[in-house]
């Protein structure tokens, strides 16, 4: 009998936080189920079909970004499963059209099951004949947001409504704004900026030279002043973004971000949105640490498989021992 030899998964900091993170994420599944109220009126979105999708689009990003031998890939590729059959294999997709046709989040929350060739024809063809109407083009949208729909209608096989170079420079980040202008909303709006032009850390050379100029120059300080913030949530998501522009990342800011992360990382692979240390009790509730701990997990998988394309070995340092939550 052949023997399949496991791929070797180089020790870093990233991947460590990656692989813990990732571990609770699959420990803590069914907090992303969705319940009796997903298809209610009175439900929340932001509860319930908002964290599905984000489990989608994380899980999708690691499994394509790992070796299928590697277990972070097996346990994404479990994971973006679960999710789909939450969605009872798209179906419901075409239930919530028929509740709301001109919501946009059934779009971007299916865009996400799509990225990753999970898909439903009929609901694609609903939401085709929805989209071509001057009511969808003309919904009023914050425009990081309308930048976002331009890029799940593309994932989801849909014909954008509009150019995607006007919408860009009507955003924050597009206007190329002044750096000192940058606190923390701006800070969230620019990481999807860039993640709508790269499908999510996949095609760095998305982001135009003056935006990639800019960010190369301007994105460190700003990393640097979350972390000292203890902004674990927008760190990662900084984090994410310094791997998904077309430049070469720096290696000493990504192993000093990812340093500091792991000292935040609770010894279950939890990450705290905000404040705290692994010292510290536990984040409170699933509600209080699965958007960073779902961070984590995005921006490791996408700076271990970026440093690994531009073949610059990540530094070697010894393992960080955990401390356990009292």
């Amino acid at each position: 009998m052949t023997r399949t030899t496991p791929p070797v998964v180089r020790e870093s900091p990233a991947s460590r936080v990656g692989a813990a993170a990732l571990s609770w994420v699959s420990a803590h599944r069914e907090g992303f189920a969705l319940d009796a109220r997903a298809l209610s009126a009175d439900g929340d979105v932001n509860t319930s079909w908002k964290p599905l999708g984000e489990l989608a689009q994380v899980c999708g990003l690691v499994r394509d970004r790992t070796d299928p031998a590697d277990p972070r890939h097996r346990t994404a590729a479990d994971l973006l499963g679960f999710a789909w059959r939450q969605t009872g294999d798209g179906r419901l997709f075409t239930a919530l059209q028929r509740l709301e046709p001109f919501a946009t989040y059934p779009l971007e929350v299916y865009a996400a099951f799509a990225s990753a060739g999970l898909r439903e024809p009929g609901y694609e063809r609903a939401a085709a004949t929805v989209a071509g109407t001057r009511g969808w083009r003309a919904t009023e949208q914050d425009p990081n947001r309308r930048l976002g729909i331009l890029n799940s209608e593309r994932r989801g096989g849909l014909t954008r409504h509009g150019p995607v170079a006007p919408a860009l420079r009507r955003t924050w980040l597009g206007a190329l704004p002044e750096p000192w202008t940058f606190e923390r909303a701006a800070g969230y709006t620019l990481t999807h900026v860039v993640f709508h032009l790269t499908d999510w850390g996949r095609a760095p050379d998305g982001v135009p030279p003056d935006l990639a100029g800019y960010l190369g120059h301007w994105l460190p300080p700003w990393l640097d002043t979350c972390l000292e913030g203890r902004q674990w949530d927008l760190a990662c998501e900084l984090t994410a973004v310094a791997v998904s522009l077309p430049t070469a990342p720096d290696r000493a800011l990504l192993h000093d971000a990812w340093t500091r992360l792991a000292a935040a990382q609770h010894a279950d692979g939890a990450l705290p949105e905000t404040g705290g240390t692994a010292g510290a009790p536990a984040p409170s509730g699933f509600r209080g640490c699965y958007h960073s701990t779902l961070m984590a997990a995005f921006a490791a998988a996408l700076t271990v498989a970026r440093l690994d394309d531009e073949n610059t070995p990540a530094p070697t340092v010894p393992a960080t021992p955990r401390s356990t939550p009292r």
